[in-house]
């Protein structure tokens, strides 16, 4: 007798019966099949709740553990600690922890007023250290791209004179000769440039139609210029002036400012307005905490700059001694890189079109290398704390206007003599494009 009939005869004494042919009792198959059917569900379900209940334990008791643990080695710090607040170590880190505190209290203002300022900024460094993580494990599964190349910098090649601090200055000189022109113009660069960049898309035969003589130089540290601690812009304008008696500029000439170059072009019409015929400027960079710009004006200047451009003038103004570490990951790098990323611009399909082409590549190519020749940081981190520190003038100082007269005995004279008061600022035409900046 198989399992199958036992099982069924056992069954079958039971009295229970199971629809069949006739009315009858099942046949031995079925009846195995249905009493298989409810015990060997039966002892499954008994089988998953005991597993169930065996993880449920095992949990438990591991947390129970660790709970233990935790409280172990925290009754151990606790005792190993005890007094250390008093350590000189211990007053050391907290004395800078509370500078450090007070020098980041700024950010506080970005915060909501009922918020606590430390549980904030730790849920963000929280927040911000897993998002690396995330990151730095995806990047694994990355498309491979082409490597960036090299700068290649030539060997020097400019011409130079000797300032009178023994400091030396290098120039170059575009359009007619000195004894030919009819308008002189002398150009400091901008930011992260050099005096190879000249006015970009001149041509040679425009200059010689107009009887222009072109002068441009390298700033302080930058191409082939030495460098000069400590410089600032009336340092910078009277480069200019001993530039341009050197080269027997006539009395005066014209300045030509182009973005973050604008801020050397003002301090000539500041520092040196007598030697100055007039102003080009081409959207010229203006001193974002300058004292006398209303709340209009500069929040329309921050607008209209990129994130990260507004990131690098906050660490220029309260950190710049981490900006050489930005500097070293991109144009001190020593390998070729894009102007949008490097000087955090916000272009426009045509600027993007423009960057593309051959002409302009080779142009930026050489023009960067030239820049990073000494591949010191200094130079950059001098040159971007002078963008938003004090300039020593507000450019409503240069603005053409009446002087005001400003002692009392003045104001009584003024009332009685009317005679027209005296123009102060910078008396000679000022130039403004506002274009789009491929340089800063």
């Amino acid at each position: 007798m198989t399992w199958h009939e036992d099982l069924a005869t056992h069954v079958g004494n039971t009295g229970v019966r199971l629809p069949g042919a006739g009315g009858h009792a099942p046949a031995a198959a079925n009846v195995a099949a249905a009493g298989a059917g409810w015990y060997g569900e039966e002892e499954e379900g008994r089988a998953e709740e005991g597993w169930a209940q065996q993880a449920k334990g095992f949990a438990e008791s591991t947390a129970e553990m660790l709970r233990e643990l935790g409280r172990g080695l925290w009754d151990v710090a606790a005792q190993s600690l005890a007094g250390a607040e008093d350590s000189e170590v211990a007053r050391r880190l907290r004395k800078r922890a509370a500078a450090t505190g007070k020098r980041l209290s700024f950010m506080n203002e970005y915060l909501p007023e009922e918020r606590d300022p430390v549980r904030c900024w730790l849920t963000v460094a929280a927040v911000a250290f897993v998002s690396l993580l995330v990151l730095g494990f995806g990047s694994g599964n990355e498309t491979p791209v082409e490597l960036p190349k090299k700068l290649i910098i030539g060997p020097p090649s400019a011409d130079r004179i000797q300032l009178p601090d023994g400091r030396h200055l290098a120039y170059q000189e575009q359009g007619v000769s000195a004894n030919r022109a009819r308008f002189s113009l002398i150009y400091p660069h901008s930011f992260l440039s050099s005096r190879l960049a000249g006015i970009p898309g001149i041509r040679a035969s425009l200059l010689e139609e107009f009887g222009v003589r072109l002068v441009t130089y390298d700033l302080p540290g930058f191409g082939e210029s030495d460098p000069h601690i400590g410089r600032n812009l009336n340092s910078s304008a009277m480069d200019m002036l001993y530039l341009a008696n050197a080269l027997n500029i006539p009395e005066k000439f014209w300045v030509v400012g182009y973005s973050g170059g604008g801020m050397h072009a003002w301090s000539a019409l500041r520092y040196i307005p007598d030697r100055i015929a007039g102003a080009a400027m081409f959207a010229p960079m203006a001193n974002p905490y300058d004292s006398k710009m209303t709340k209009d004006e500069r929040r329309k200047t921050w607008d209209s700059w990129s994130t990260k451009r507004k990131l690098m003038h906050i660490l220029a103004r309260r950190f710049p001694s981490l900006l050489p570490f930005f500097y070293r990951q991109t144009f001190l790098s020593g390998k070729q890189g894009h102007p949008e990323s490097w000087l955090s611009l916000s272009l426009g399909k045509k600027d993007k079109t423009l960057l593309e082409g051959p002409a302009f590549n080779a142009f930026w190519e050489r023009n960067v290398a030239e820049s990073v020749r000494q591949g010191d940081a200094r130079p950059f981190v001098e040159e971007a704390v002078l963008q938003v520190s004090d300039w020593g003038f507000s450019l409503s100082d240069i603005q053409m206007q009446k002087k005001e007269a400003r002692g009392f005995f003045e104001l009584i004279k003024s009332l009685f003599n009317q005679a027209e008061r005296e123009w102060v600022g910078f008396l000679g035409p000022i130039h403004i494009w506002q274009v789009c900046t491929l340089f800063s």
